[in-house]
């Protein structure tokens, strides 16, 4: 276990001990690549420790085959680290939104299927892929996402991934991490690469 000193210790009335075991909320956004990867492998640290993970994607469509999605299974499937769920809840998206409508509606309905698991506690690692698009276009209330997360039950950790997060959200959130693009091969026309990319 990392030793150390933190640098401000709250007068929360909370043990160290406490303090370390309270749940977090990540928030991985910025312009540039790795937000979802980094959530993934938050996830599989989850699943190492045997932890349940729910992995909700709210706008990568369902036909697209991800990498992480079938390693994640097959981990989960072993019967040696925890369980892993995974969701897709968006109709698909591109650069180009096409059925704004139906995505929206997805997307809906992919945030109050969130909300019941929170409730029940059903994971103790929810990872809420690309939720911060839905917040950044209207779709989803950002003052009712901090408000669900603020009163969540138990121990369960939540990251949410996505540009242009909402600053409401970026206030209340544990820990943020900005990817800031400084270079990308899409800059010299270069399609995404399997294996890279997907």
């Amino acid at each position: 276990m990392p030793q150390g000193q933190p640098s401000v210790v709250p007068n929360d009335g909370l043990t160290t001990r406490q303090r370390r075991n309270r749940p977090l909320v990540f928030v991985h956004t910025g312009q540039g690549k790795g937000k979802s990867t980094a959530a993934f492998g938050l996830a599989l640290r989850a699943w190492n420790q045997g932890w349940p993970v729910g992995v909700f994607q709210f706008v990568k469509s369902a036909k697209w085959k991800v990498g992480e999605e079938r390693a994640l299974k097959v981990l989960g499937e072993t019967g040696e680290g925890g369980s892993v769920a995974w969701h897709k809840m968006g109709e698909g998206w591109s650069w180009v939104q096409r059925d704004i409508t139906s995505s929206e509606d997805a997307a809906r309905e992919g945030w109050e299927q969130v909300k019941r698991d929170l409730a029940a506690e059903t994971y103790k690692l929810l990872v809420l892929d690309e939720f911060a698009y839905p917040m950044h276009w209207g779709w989803i209330d950002t003052e009712e996402v901090v408000s669900v997360l603020r009163d969540r039950p138990g121990t369960q950790h939540v990251v949410i991934t996505g540009r242009n997060a909402p600053q409401a959200l970026l206030d209340f959130a544990d820990l943020v991490t900005d990817m800031t693009k400084v270079k990308h091969p899409m800059d010299t026309g270069q399609k995404g690469q399997r294996g890279i990319e997907w």
